[in-house]
């Protein structure tokens, strides 16, 4: 079964200098049928202007990751992490008991456009922690790269959950398959593109929620697609 979750139904807010979407509820955006999927709970979609960004605010028992799309994310916070996040980097930050952060667009010209992601861990009050990984572009050509993980195998950040996230860049007419274990779930998020899953179309910002599927074929259409595929319990 595949339920999608088209872009243009997302939450939506404009602050002028943050112009952001909701996958699921989130802040003022609130919907009791999109409270999240599986132990995935938020996926925001945000472009913040040049110069601006979100000042230090605290986090508590979430596993929190950010893939930046374009542009450039400058973070810090109170575990020691400080970095700036491009694109092809995963950066993971556990908040567990609790941690402070900041997150700022360092341009002066560029808008930097990222999706947060929030995965509710496996227990709480764990200790804070940030790790942060570059995958080389070819690392995720034609094919699905691990980059996030609860062993953090092939190299992928460590999360506190068991959850399987993969991230694929593919050509036009391009595919991958991937397949799912019995009782387990996925998720596929369209970054950039449009594809079809199973013959199910996306198209970018669109994602599905997937269940009671034992394969998935994902085909890139034209002009080529970037993904983020989430295999979860």
């Amino acid at each position: 079964m595949i339920t999608v979750r088209k872009a243009d139904e997302r939450g939506h807010a404009n602050y002028g200098w943050l112009d952001t979407n909701h996958t699921f509820s989130f802040n003022t955006y609130y919907d009791p049928s999109q409270m999240g999927f599986r132990t995935l709970r938020v996926i925001n979609e945000d472009r913040v202007e040049p110069g601006q960004g979100f000042g230090t605010h605290g986090h508590r028992d979430m596993e929190i990751i950010s893939y930046v799309v374009e542009g450039a994310l400058a973070h810090k916070d109170s575990s020691g992490g400080s970095e700036v996040l491009r694109p092809h980097e995963v950066q993971r930050m556990t908040a567990g008991t609790g941690i402070r952060h900041s997150e700022f667009n360092p341009s002066e010209e560029e808008k930097v456009h990222f999706l947060q992601i929030w995965i509710l861990p496996e227990k709480e009050a764990l200790e804070p922690g940030y790790e942060q990984t570059f995958f080389a572009p070819e690392e995720k050509k034609g094919r699905l790269r691990l980059v996030a993980s609860r062993a953090g195998d092939d190299g992928s950040v460590k999360i506190n959950q068991d959850v399987r996230l993969y991230a694929s860049i593919l050509d036009e007419g391009e595919n991958v398959i991937h397949g799912i274990d019995k009782g387990r779930h996925a998720w596929i998020q369209v970054v950039k593109g449009n594809v079809t899953v199973n013959g199910t179309g996306l198209g970018t910002s669109d994602g599905a929620a997937i269940s009671e599927e034992e394969r998935l074929e994902i085909v890139s259409g034209a002009d080529g697609s970037e993904i983020l595929l989430f295999d979860l319990n």
